[in-house]
């Protein structure tokens, strides 16, 4: 069975039910499409510290799309099989300023770039993490009219910036406008759970999918099944803490204490450490019952200082 490709350049800002479908397919068909990076092209390997400043948030996070599959209705749930991604060779970090779970900690702007195959990511000399590509925003047209920022996660998919949605994984997506008119983009490496300085390991991929739909069901958010290799392994783990009443509050406090332990025990600088959080650490909420105090965890495992 022939695969048509939709490619990178056949991409669009934002989410908006007006934009007209490059593709029509049916349930069963399989696509392939090409993802720009988060930059819409503006990071290169020349790229520096600089370039940040020339980062527009309208033309972030371009989607490849969109796509129409016959038959979905309002209602309808669309079931999405990613089957494959195809990788580029090298990816950023970024400290954008005024953005991320620590922004006011880390006001100046820093590009990190990396190196990738297929098995592992260099991201600084002595450190290497798994590659573990997956698209950070992925979902379908919203009811609501109007254009939609790519930045907010929304009720039909978008920027969730769920790293276990790799090859192997089946997404479902609640419908809200005939034909569903799916798109996707935000094309990662690697990520932590968090993706706490509001970058991953942002790069150029390719995904291929195969579309079904469940008709009649409807789902208030998108769910997932992923397959084990979606999960991480074992290994010893540096674990910090934060509590307190308040979640975010804490998850701050959590990535702070990490990042302090890095720049003790690694002796990296703070900004890096922070960038290696954003692609590496998980946050957990580790206890949510004892009231007034929650717990939130903030992981990283010892196996990638190398």
């Amino acid at each position: 069975m022939a695969i048509t490709t939709i490619h990178r350049h056949q991409h669009h800002l934002g989410w908006d039910n007006r934009n007209a479908p490059l593709v029509n397919v049916a349930p069963g068909d399989r696509l392939a499409l090409e993802l720009m990076d988060a930059s819409r092209g503006l990071m290169t390997p020349a790229a520096t510290d600089a370039t940040i400043a020339e980062l527009d948030v309208a033309n972030a996070n371009p989607l490849t799309g969109p796509v129409h599959i016959d038959g979905a209705e309002p209602g309808d749930t669309l079931v999405v099989r990613i089957l494959d991604y195809a990788l580029s060779d090298w990816g950023w970090t970024a400290i954008i300023p005024g953005f991320g779970l620590l922004a006011d900690d880390f006001p100046d702007a820093m590009l990190h770039l990396s190196r990738y195959d297929a098995a592992q990511v260099e991201f600084a000399p002595g450190i290497r993490l798994p590659t573990r590509p997956f698209a950070g925003t992925i979902g379908v047209a919203p009811a609501a009219p109007g254009h939609h920022s790519a930045i907010p996660p929304l009720a039909c998919g978008g920027n969730m910036d769920v790293r276990s949605l790799v090859a192997g994984t089946t997404l479902y997506l609640p419908v809200e406008v005939p034909g569903a008119l799916f798109s996707v983009g935000d094309g990662h490496a690697a990520q932590g759970d968090g993706e706490l300085c509001g970058t991953a390991i942002e790069t150029t991929l390719g995904i291929e999918v195969e579309f079904d739909l469940i008709k009649g069901e409807t789902i208030p958010y998108p769910r997932f099944r992923a397959p084990a290799s979606a999960w991480p392994g074992g290994g010893e783990r540096l674990v910090t803490t934060g509590i307190g009443p308040d979640l975010y509050t804490a998850a701050q406090d959590a990535a702070r204490y990490l990042i302090d332990r890095l720049c003790r025990e690694q002796g990296m600088a703070p900004e890096l450490a922070y960038c290696l959080l954003s692609v590496a650490a998980n946050l957990r909420i580790a206890e949510l019952v004892n009231q007034p105090q929650w717990t939130v965890a903030c992981e990283i495992p010892l196996e990638i200082f190398t």
